[in-house]
């Protein structure tokens, strides 16, 4: 259904409205109440939340979509949290206490769903939930659950998990983080030196969830992308949190963002770089990473996103040059230097054939012997193509069978076809 823009405000029907807004507003109603609450009691901020969105869904059905839908929302969360507060301990236990005026009402309570205490609240919960006392893999789970708003559904298949595992690990999570009595609190001193570097793993690790996605369903999740993203921003935004590591991975960001487009086919499978049409890169993200880069280059210090977004810098510009491999080479050297790891050393391998030819890089990448990790064997085929098309076509067939994407599957199937016959 085509969407019609009428008055400044964007209408659509029912069935694509309450979706497209449980996405939007659903994270920022959590923040908010979750900051209010205290992470205690985080599952009484997300029923409420769930409620209000199914009392829509209820209503709107019935007496139509309200001028406002946004608006109708923040109202009936309000209230729903004040008839909450009204009937139990909690208000008197903890929301009055903390706001040291034991004399208010629950009714007089203020529920702030502005722009600015949404975007505090979410910065907030940001911190909150990348404590070190859970783990990266929850950590991105409940900013996907919490700060993003999606479904279980939509993180098991992301993590090719079923829904039970997902559900397991998230209630785990959230009860660690209450006996460990994490605070919502906007950033201070200490956070910024302790925390927001596993802040950053995290949107780093949410953004190639998205980009490598292996979900079975699709290549390329564009969604996790642009939620990492805007997270991302967040962070550039605040006068506290907007430090030069901040500026590089949001640059990073926008230059893989950048070629989406270009990335698959009309068939949703992935095209590789040398292959993209470049006049489908989006030349505004590149700018603005472009931007955000000198922003980064303020200071001293070098972090791994400041050479990944150096890298991603270069492959904005298609032309296949010596110069062009030898810089992203010798940036990958001093990535491995930085923060090692084998995906990096993969990768620097790919530059090292464009820079000094495939039978070094070949060389390199086998002593690096990631057999269990079909981009290994993806990378493998590639180099030997040309040289030994009969090794390239085994390693082609053995990264078929370690890649659960469907998408995957069918990019490397048609490469290797093209090697066969």
């Amino acid at each position: 259904m085509p969407l019609q823009h009428c008055g400044g405000i964007l209408f659509m029907e029912e069935n694509e409205l309450i979706p497209h807004l449980f996405r939007t507003e659903y994270r920022k109603i959590i923040a908010v109440l979750c900051k209010l609450f205290g992470i205690e009691h985080i599952e009484i901020a997300e029923d409420i939340t769930s409620d209000t969105f199914l009392r829509a869904s209820e209503l709107w059905g019935i007496k139509g979509i309200p001028e406002n839908p946004t608006a109708w929302l923040y109202t009936v969360a309000k209230n729903k949290t004040k008839d909450y507060l009204k009937h139990h301990s909690l208000f008197s236990q903890k929301i009055a206490k903390d706001i040291q005026h034991n004399t208010i009402t629950a009714d007089e309570i203020e529920i702030d769903l502005s722009g600015k205490n949404i975007n505090d609240s979410e910065l907030a919960m940001m911190f909150a939930i990348c404590d070190p006392c859970i783990n990266a893999e929850a950590q991105i789970g409940l900013a996907l659950s919490l700060l993003c708003g999606f479904g279980v559904e939509e993180i098991a298949d992301a993590f090719l998990t079923n829904k039970e595992v997902i559900y397991k690990r998230l209630t785990r999570a959230k009860q660690k983080l209450k006996t460990q009595c994490i605070q919502i609190a906007g950033p201070g001193a200490n956070d910024i030196n302790n925390r927001l570097p596993l802040v950053l793993v995290t949107l780093y690790l949410l953004f190639n969830e998205g980009y490598y996605s292996a979900s079975q369903n699709s290549a390329l999740r564009r969604d996790f992308c642009v939620e990492a993203m805007r997270l991302t921003l967040l962070l550039a935004e605040n006068d506290t949190t907007a430090k030069p590591e901040v500026h590089a991975l949001l640059a990073l960001m926008c230059f893989h963002a950048s070629r989406f487009e270009a990335r698959l086919n009309q068939e949703a499978e992935i095209i590789l770089y040398e292959d993209q049409d470049e006049t489908l890169w989006n030349r505004e993200l590149i700018d603005r990473g472009r931007y955000y880069l000198n922003l980064a280059s303020r200071g001293t210090d070098v972090s791994k996103y400041h050479l990944e977004a150096a890298i991603a810098w270069w492959h904005t510009n298609k032309e296949d040059t010596q110069e062009k491999w030898e810089g992203i080479l010798q940036l990958y050297n001093k990535l491995l230097q930085t923060a090692y790891s084998p995906i990096a050393a993969l990768n620097r391998t790919y530059a090292l054939a464009k820079a000094n030819g495939k039978e070094q890089a070949i060389a390199e990448a086998e002593k690096l012997q990631l057999n269990s990790n079909h981009l290994y064997h993806s990378l493998l085929g590639n180099l030997y193509t040309g040289l030994d098309n009969k090794r390239a076509v085994q390693h082609y067939q053995t990264a078929i069978g370690l890649t659960k994407s469907r998408t995957v599957k069918a990019a490397l199937t048609q490469t290797m076809n093209r090697l066969m016959y």
